[in-house]
């Protein structure tokens, strides 16, 4: 595509993303299906400028004050992510001058919230609860997060896939915290490679992997995870059980439980059943109550944990949409909780940063719970998994500590 032609394509996907109507990884697919004629790297192009925006937002919105044009091509210009010499080619002489004095000025020198680039709803609590730690971690959550693998146990072992990779010229490392896990260089197209084909290996990020070593899932047990969605964290649960006992996968999405059923079948487990159900009530729920071993809540969230990779979250978020979720999270961790038979471990989890998402929903249903202290008791994750990893008690992943995404856990024990 002819340079110009592709700036102005740039600008008609920017468009539509900046409506934030639809998550932005879903626009940018439905873009490119409708533009098959798109190569590789055009593709690439488009992608990177859009979350490249999103991510500086604020900051390139400053910029572009100052220049001429339609407003989502002097964004396009200022977060342009494809080959410099596309942009070059595609601008007049009077907007490649006003590129370069955009580009001579030192993001220093500029308010604070155009250097983090984070709402200020957002900001606050942060900067409040981190002190001086909130500049790094604003700072690691404008980068682009690295691809995470899971190596699935039943089929492979974690150093067999690394040396196979890395003899095939694949540029990887084991994760530092999670046993199963293996970081990327890059983003390599992997559907196609053996190993993913045949189960071995799925993408799962190195702080999804560890809620499911924390919820420790052993052969022969009866285990929900409770907001399955997709599946992650429901396929290596199921590894961790050795394929034995029962494992629950409820969603209230259909849609999510089905593109599960792929991954099931690429994984060799045969003790996982799907389970849609209409809400945490559900009849079906209530017939498994004191019954089950182990159930992982990974509640919906804001997921501002995870803007690395879905940098639109902070512009689609807002205030009230968390006040209700915290009330959507609490409900949902009081009707699973009854599934557990007395022993049994119940973990609680988001990937949200923020402490109302969960700490604070952690002590409310503590509060909420009758005879909470004869029924439940608090586990400190720091027994269960790396000290590092936790703070005042519970599992707390951060980007710019930890290079995973941001996670939350708390772990009861019913008595």
């Amino acid at each position: 595509m002819h340079p110009k032609a592709l700036i102005d394509e740039a600008g008609t996907l920017l468009r539509n993303v900046l409506r934030f109507e639809q998550p932005a990884d879903a626009l940018v697919s439905a873009h490119f299906r409708n533009n098959r004629s798109l190569g590789s790297k055009e593709r690439g192009a488009l992608a990177e400028t859009t979350y490249a925006l999103l991510r500086r937002r604020l900051y390139f919105q400053h910029l572009a004050q100052s220049g001429r044009g339609p407003m989502e091509r002097r964004l396009v210009l200022l977060a342009w992510a494809g080959d410099p010499r596309t942009r070059d080619a595609a601008c007049t002489s009077e907007e490649a001058s006003w590129l370069a004095g955009a580009a001579a000025i030192d993001p220093a020198t500029l308010a604070p919230k155009l250097r983090h680039n984070l709402p200020d709803w957002v900001a606050q609590p942060l900067a409040e609860q981190l002190g001086a730690e909130f500049d790094a971690l604003a700072d690691s959550l404008l980068q682009a997060a690295p691809l995470d693998l899971r190596v699935n146990t039943l089929k492979a072992k974690r150093d067999a896939v690394l040396a196979q990779l890395q003899a095939d010229g694949v540029r990887c490392a084991a994760t530092p915290h999670s046993p199963w896990g293996i970081r990327l260089e890059g983003k390599p197209a992997l559907n196609q490679w053996p190993l993913f084909k045949d189960g071995s290996i799925e993408v799962q990020d190195e702080g999804s992997q560890l809620l499911a070593a924390l919820l420790d899932a052993k052969r022969g047990e009866m285990v929900a995870d409770f907001c399955a969605g997709a599946g992650g964290k429901t396929l290596a649960l199921g590894a961790s059980m050795r394929n034995t006992g029962r494992l629950y996968a409820f969603d209230v999405a259909g849609h999510r439980l089905e593109s599960l059923r792929p991954r099931l079948a690429r994984s060799g487990l045969s003790n996982v059943y799907p389970v849609q159900i209409a809400h945490e009530r559900d009849e079906r729920i209530k017939r498994l109550s004191g019954k089950l071993d182990r159930v992982l809540v990974d509640a919906p969230c804001s997921g501002l944990g995870t803007l690395r990779r879905n940098p639109d979250l902070k512009w689609r978020q807002s205030p009230e949409a968390v006040a209700a979720l915290t009330q959507q999270q609490l409900s949902i961790l009081n009707g699973a909780s009854r599934l557990l038979k007395p022993g049994g471990r119940l973990v609680y989890a988001t990937c949200s940063v923020l402490r109302q998402e969960n700490e604070d929903v952690a002590a409310a249903f503590e509060a909420a719970q009758a005879g909470l202290k004869a029924q439940w008791q608090r586990l400190d994750a720091a027994t269960l998994l790396d000290a590092g990893l936790c703070s005042e008690g519970n599992l707390r992943l951060w980007p710019h500590r930890h290079g995973c995404d941001g996670f939350f856990a708390a772990v009861w024990q019913k008595a």
